[in-house]
């Protein structure tokens, strides 16, 4: 098992922007990935089979509805703690992350903020506990970047919906014992419906031949005639507004868990340029290398300004979706960057799984485009600015 040597960079000194708790919550979230996760993540990525035995630790350390109150299950922290926690988990694997926020913020988020209180006593404390592990259905295999254009639809049958359609790449799905599935009724207004497996005629089929978040498992759900209880519509928010607003929290996490895999791969990068000998010195030594690793940390530091500053705004209640947009994009297309060169400066040992570095690189091709790609988002940014949208 590999030994877990990472030390996180903090150029700015932002650690004295950060709360007591927020560094305790961030220590034993880093405390528990070196042991749980990184010992073991190469080896699951290369099976490509997610590590199921981590759910209970994941639950223990809280990363399962952080923000959601304990008298739910969840940890009652703040938004800041909960980005901390994403980065570090994301850190060890951001298919590992794609778990978390996809639990947190895609079904106990919106169980929470749009379910009734019968509703949230049943499923989130299941849900914080890691009991139930669930999914998030909105993408369609025709329908992506435009969620409105949906066709999964359900009809009154008087004492049930009537469920039918498709949704596809959806993290947790293959094992997911819920999905948070959002539908058109007949009118054609969006809806949230909680589906849960075992109901017939719903079917999750796992996606296979990924290159890409292969320590995560992928799948797809069809509904082929379920009967949903009525009690299973989330009653207090429609409209497209709904799943786009748990994207929201979503896109937040993934903000400050890009930050984690360029941290590791910056950490890398570093440790093996100060040890790596050519022309009888170490590499790191030579300007093109410094200029390397001297533009990853000023990204690095840039993107930990970019999420605290947004933490602070969602800690008040004032962050837009906007907002959020601009650091997603940022540091994924950060992080995204900083795995290609990082991945240059090891050369060819570079590619091997005794690093992290290409695993990270081709984790983050999926999480650049999942949950909003990089042009939608760059569009949403522009729309904000000039008040014109240029996607519709």
């Amino acid at each position: 098992m590999a030994t877990d040597l990472f030390q996180s960079p903090d150029y700015y000194q932002l650690d004295e922007l950060l709360s007591e708790e927020h560094l305790l919550v961030r220590e034993a979230t880093r405390d528990w990935v070196k042991k749980e996760v990184t010992p073991i993540i190469e080896d699951y990525a290369q099976r490509a089979e997610f590590p199921k035995h981590i759910v209970n630790g994941l639950a223990e350390v809280g990363a399962f509805g952080p923000y959601i109150p304990q008298e739910y299950g969840g940890a009652g922290l703040d938004q800041i703690s909960y980005g901390l926690m994403m980065q570090e988990i994301e850190r060890g694997d951001s298919g590992v992350r794609s778990t978390c926020s996809v639990q947190s913020s895609l079904v106990m988020y919106p169980i929470y903020k749009y379910g009734n209180e019968e509703q949230r006593k049943k499923y989130l404390p299941k849900l914080a506990s890691g009991e139930f592990l669930g999914c998030f259905g909105l993408t369609e295999p025709d329908h992506g970047s435009n969620p409105g254009g949906m066709i999964t639809n359900f009809k009154d049958k008087g004492d049930h919906y009537l469920l039918n359609g498709a949704k596809m790449w959806i993290s947790n799905a293959p094992f997911a014992d819920i999905a948070v599935v959002w539908a058109k009724d007949e009118t054609g207004r969006i809806h949230g419906l909680i589906v849960e497996r075992g109901m017939e005629g719903f079917t999750t089929p796992e996606t296979h031949n990924k290159w890409s978040l292969r320590a995560s498992a992928t799948g797809e759900l069809v509904f082929d005639n379920v009967k949903v209880p009525k009690e299973n519509l989330l009653p207090n928010k429609s409209g497209l507004g709904a799943p786009l607003g748990c994207l929201d929290s979503a896109r937040f996490g993934i903000a400050w868990g890009a930050i984690g895999a360029a941290m590791d791969c910056y950490d890398t990068a570093l440790r093996y340029a100060k040890e790596r000998i050519q022309f009888e010195k170490p590499i790191a030594s030579f300007q093109l290398q410094q200029k390397k690793l001297a533009e990853m940390i000023t990204e690095i530091t840039k993107a930990q300004l970019l999420t605290w500053r947004l933490g602070v705004l969602r800690n008040e209640d004032k962050a837009t979706s906007a907002q959020i947009s601009m650091a997603k994009r940022n540091n994924v297309d950060m992080a995204l960057k900083i795995a290609r060169e990082a991945r240059q400066m090891l050369g060819g040992m570079g590619i091997s799984g005794e690093y992290s570095i290409m695993r990270h690189m081709m984790n983050l091709e999926s999480v650049v485009t999942y949950e909003g790609t990089h042009d939608i988002h760059l569009l949403i940014t522009g729309m904000d600015v000039t008040g014109i949208p240029a996607f519709k």
